[in-house]
């Protein structure tokens, strides 16, 4: 009966500890959203992009993703943001999507403008430049290199 109450305790020490790690991971990884105003932007491709993805300025995280849907007026991907409060974006800031690395996950990357006005809750940046998709440009690399383009007039 001894042996069985220690070794239940020491199980119950293992998941406290199991507990504690998942927790400070968590807390420290920036994982979790950022709370802050909402901005919206129009995309032709968001390949990649995931809710929760990061929005950085500078490489510094400030922002997340928070929501995408299809436009049902012209088929454009409208991708949601949640922006820390503080950071103020010009109403020329362009939106890009861009890859953490070759083959890893997507981000947004915003690139404030000059002016003196800036975006309001629930606004909407202008500028964007949708997902590079690494297989067609692959595709289109190999086409000019062999020179067998699919699109030459014939």
């Amino acid at each position: 009966m001894g042996r069985n109450l220690v070794e239940t305790v020491m199980g119950a020490v293992v998941l406290m500890i199991a507990g504690f790690f998942l927790v400070f991971a968590y807390n420290t990884s920036n994982l979790r959203p950022i709370a802050g105003y909402s901005v919206r932007a129009f995309f032709s491709s968001v390949e990649g992009l995931e809710p929760g993805s990061d929005v950085r300025i500078g490489g510094v995280k400030v922002g997340s993703v928070t929501g995408q849907r299809l436009h049902p007026g012209d088929y454009r991907a409208e991708l949601i943001m949640s922006i820390r409060e503080g950071i103020k974006l010009p109403v020329d800031t362009k939106a890009i999507i861009s890859g953490d690395s070759l083959l890893g996950g997507k981000n947004v990357k915003l690139e404030p403008g000059g002016s003196d006005k800036f975006i309001q809750a629930g606004g909407e940046i202008t500028k964007t430049e949708g997902a590079v998709i690494l297989e067609q440009t692959l595709g289109r690399a190999i086409f000019l290199l062999t020179g067998d383009d699919d699109n030459k007039p014939k």
